[in-house]
């Protein structure tokens, strides 16, 4: 029995999807970063290059719409799952080639818009399956699961790699990491064929190519005529601009020894507090947020998780600023980080869900709102790396600009349902 012919609690499908969300896009955005540095690749072209490949995140408005008219949004998650899952198995392939950074880089383009695809299939089916309320409710799982699959990467499998070269060599290392990869997204794409609930047919329809352009640009415009819709995109471009500065940099500043103006802490390390108290403090800060969210809704709970969220890069500048031997102290600003991040992250999600999102074509309109605030993060992460080589340092982490965050922003839809207890009680226990 399938999930379309049963009703499937949330917490069945949620935490995994979201974790298949999570992985392609932590794998080339960061963990691409240790491996290709490990590899002997200097850091300006690991920047550029891994900046440049996670473009899809920011263009996939493009064919989002075109994902409207065309089977479930369940066919593209799974389908999607899969692709991802064979990509990241050739990029490990790949790998041991005398002239490997091409390859890798090109797969991991191809996994890139692949992952893109899954992001707007995956909310299109959490924006069709669950009410406002339960929206909220979830967020925060939604969130948790998607950092799990940033901290197991960063910390699980960057650890395992770190582990393996004193073994095997760090080719074969880097060869199991994403191999290991690979084949956890094809299980999940497997998985998700009985456990996902279908999200609904196609909401627009096309009979020709020209007929889909026409609907494609019908479905732009309407975006474009949305309430405040030129104030939101202030709002979600520079809610993760301090973010974008330093995520590409963070993994090689922590990594970067002494004499570099890094932290000196080995791969294990990174692995070790990344992974195990950085992922109880993302788990903690994400379901947390969306519980938080859910008392005080959104529109009263919004602006202080803009402040939390944006907190933690503090904590990375006075890093560089005073370049701490001690590994508490280290692990506990990466602690912070991450409980804060978790915590803060889930605001923005749920306000392009809920304030963008809302109208006949959902899943395009959030793929816009999301696609937008990677373009934040994608934008300031380009230059992160020639900002680095040019100050010879780390120390320009001190020059995180103060985010541009209004207090108030006007809300075009009501951040609640008129739902009873009840009828929530009923969703979560799956009756």
């Amino acid at each position: 029995m399938s999930a379309n012919s049963r009703k499937v609690s949330p917490l069945a499908w949620v935490p995994t999807v979201y974790f298949a969300m999570g992985l392609p896009f932590i794998i080339v955005n960061m963990v691409a970063t240790l491996m290709f540095r490990g590899l002997g690749i200097d850091d300006a072209r690991i920047t550029l290059w891994t900046s440049l490949i996670i473009l899809p995140w920011s263009l996939k408005p493009f064919w989002s719409p075109l994902m409207e008219m065309f089977r479930t949004k369940k066919f593209w998650v799974v389908a999607t799952q899969l692709v991802s899952g064979l990509g990241l198995a050739l990029v490990a392939l790949s790998l041991p080639l005398p002239n490997f950074f091409p390859y890798a880089i090109a797969l991991m383009a191809v996994v890139a818009f692949s992952g893109a695809t899954h992001d707007i299939a995956t909310d299109g089916v959490y924006i069709t399956e669950l009410s406002k309320d339960l929206q909220a409710k979830f967020i925060g799982w939604q969130g948790a699961f998607y950092n799990i699959a940033k901290v197991f990467a960063m910390g699980g499998l960057v650890y395992l790699a770190g582990a393996l070269k004193d073994h095997v060599g760090i080719v074969q290392a880097w060869m199991t990491v994403m191999g290991l990869c690979g084949g956890i997204l094809f299980l999940l794409g497997l998985y998700h064929i009985r456990m996902l609930p279908s999200g609904g047919a196609a909401t627009a329809h096309a009979d020709s190519f020209g007929g889909a352009m026409r609907e494609t640009k019908r479905i732009f415009l309407e975006f474009f005529k949305k309430k405040y819709i030129w104030i939101y995109f202030a709002f979600i471009l520079f809610y993760r601009f301090a973010e974008g500065l330093v995520i590409k940099i963070v993994p090689l500043f922590l990594n970067a020894p002494l004499d570099q103006q890094g932290m000196g802490l080995t791969e294990q390390q990174i692995g070790l507090y990344y992974g195990t108290f950085g992922v109880i403090a993302f788990v903690v800060g994400s379901i947390l947020g969306g519980y938080f969210i859910s008392w005080l809704k959104l529109r009263r709970a919004l602006f202080p998780l803009v402040c939390i969220f944006n907190v933690p890069f503090v904590v990375y500048a006075l890093l560089a600023w005073f370049q701490p031997s001690s590994p508490v102290l280290i692990c506990a600003a990466i602690v912070f980080e991450y409980f804060s991040y978790g915590f803060g992250f889930v605001g923005l999600t749920l306000f392009i869900m809920q304030q963008v999102a809302p109208g006949p074509h959902q899943m395009a309109h959030y793929a816009f709102g999301s696609s937008l605030a990677n373009l934040g993060v994608m934008l300031p992460g380009m230059i992160s790396g020639w900002l680095c080589d040019s100050l010879g340092g780390y120390h320009y982490l001190a020059t995180v600009p103060a985010f541009l965050l209004a207090a108030r922003i006007p809300f075009t839809h009501p951040d609640t349902e008129e739902v009873t207890a009840e009828e929530i009680d009923k969703e979560l226990i799956n009756e």
